[in-house]
């Protein structure tokens, strides 16, 4: 582990013939956890930013986008989810925004990186917000692809707050982590997944919503722009076969959110009807000729 004081410059190379660069103003850690090199350096735009194999993971100024987004959207649009399966989430920003609904009665977390988890709760509690100490939470430390797989435990909304198709989250990309996904959703359940940014990672994309279409009656995605996930919006794939889970009024919507108690920083619920308008060329991907 290394601690550096003199500002320097992080370029991400996740997208190969693109990248892009912040300022370290200051390099708090330069670690390997035992499963990926975790890095956590300050900026001055957006604060405490953690990357993990070089990919930016979460940072405490834009991280309320995504959190919100992949959370309510599901939770929100079921609006009776008694059971909750995150894939991730070590940061613990997911769990946050899962149990701010108060008909949650347990909240399973898999996390395959303890490291992750212990590192984010000291280094970066604002995101999880106390919420690794509700006794609603069920953490569990192991590979997100084996639980699904031979869990008999059922789900209302499983999110998946993968890191990108590289690592250790390669495996939660595959038809078959899909598959074990589906049969553990209980009735008018619903999956949305993190699915990177469709104009630079339009095969990954492409291929959650193949493996959609094969498995569930609604197969598509609604999108959501974060500053730091470069390279235009980002994808959150949305599986179910429960049709009426995209036709929820904003009334409706606004009268559930009520009930949450918080103020939200980016969702609404004109935002989450909004967010399933999708350009053509996301559309092509969703739905190929």
């Amino acid at each position: 582990m290394t601690t550096r004081d003199t500002a320097t410059w992080i370029t991400e190379a996740l997208h190969g013939s693109f990248r892009s660069s912040y300022r370290a103003d200051r390099v708090l850690f330069d670690t390997e956890t035992g499963q990926q090199r975790l890095v956590l350096v300050d900026n001055a735009i957006f604060g405490r930013m953690l990357s993990l194999d070089g990919v930016t993971q979460v940072t405490e100024r834009d991280e309320f986008i995504y959190h919100e987004m992949l959370t309510h959207v599901p939770m929100l649009a079921h609006g009776q989810a008694r059971s909750v399966l995150i894939i991730g989430g070590g940061d613990g920003g997911i769990l946050r925004e899962v149990l701010r609904h108060p008909d949650v009665e347990q909240a399973t977390m898999v996390e395959i990186d303890a490291g992750v988890v212990d590192f984010s709760r000291q280094w970066l509690p604002t995101v999880s917000d106390g919420a690794f100490d509700d006794p609603r939470l069920n953490l569990v430390i192991a590979d997100g692809a084996a639980f699904v797989r031979d869990t008999r435990d059922r789900f209302d909304v499983v999110i998946i707050d993968s890191t990108d198709p590289i690592g250790p989250g390669e495996v939660l990309f595959t038809d078959s982590f899909y598959g074990h996904v589906q049969r553990l959703l209980n009735p008018g359940g619903v999956v949305v997944t993190q699915n990177g940014v469709p104009f630079l990672q339009g095969d990954e994309l492409a291929g959650t919503m193949r493996a959609f279409r094969a498995l569930f009656q609604v197969a598509t995605c609604y999108l959501v722009t974060v500053p730091t996930y470069v390279g235009g919006p980002m994808a959150l794939g949305f599986g179910t076969d429960n049709t009426d889970l995209l036709n929820v009024t904003e009334a409706e919507l606004a009268a559930r959110l009520a009930r949450l108690d918080f103020a939200p920083g980016y969702y609404s619920p004109a935002v989450h009807r909004a967010a399933f308008a999708l350009p053509r060329y996301v559309e092509k991907l969703v739905e190929p000729d």
